[in-house]
């Protein structure tokens, strides 16, 4: 392929990138017209549009989230986030105890983090805090491991359910 063919190539690509992006912006009104459009040469597209569709077009694909409220008030909704992990343990004798331990250290050091025991046999854990991103999870990890310096090597962020309070939703 010689240069005046690349550069060809190039154009007609650039071009029809500039019109994807155009075509993007219009509103979806102007783009059924658009492809009603009778074109010499082009032959014919019909789209017949949904009562239905017209009315869903615009509106936010999110889910609903429902609002949950806590006994002193304080409503939260529950998401895809992120904890710290802060201990897993299988051992049948130890690991029970050793999670509610910590939790006991981690609720002392770090009021403002709830903390959750969980048993999914085989393994005891323990996993704290309710963070939106990672890197909130992270500034909390980092104190935590200076904190707890004996355990803090253990220590890891997950991809959890989380309770955000409503009113940080909009930050």
């Amino acid at each position: 392929m010689n240069i005046l063919s690349k550069i060809l190539l190039l154009s007609v690509f650039s071009v029809f990138c500039f019109t994807a992006i155009a075509q993007t912006q219009k509103q979806r009104k102007e783009i059924i017209d658009e492809l009603n459009t009778v074109k010499p040469g082009q032959g014919r597209v019909m789209v017949f549009e949904d009562r239905a569709i017209e009315e869903v077009i615009g509106r936010s694909m999110a889910p609903a989230r429902t609002v949950y409220a806590t006994a002193d008030g304080m409503q939260f909704v529950k998401m895809r986030g992120f904890k710290i992990q802060v201990f897993s343990g299988n051992n049948q004798r130890t690991s029970k105890n050793e999670a509610y331990y910590k939790q006991g250290l981690v609720n002392t050091s770090f009021p403002g983090q709830e903390t959750v025991v969980t048993f999914d046999s085989p393994f005891w854990r323990l996993r704290a805090g309710n963070f939106k991103t990672r890197e909130e999870a992270t500034a909390v990890l980092n104190d935590m491991r200076k904190t707890f310096p004996a355990f803090g090597r253990e220590m890891y962020i997950v991809i959890d359910e989380v309770k955000i309070p409503v009113d940080q939703l909009q930050e």
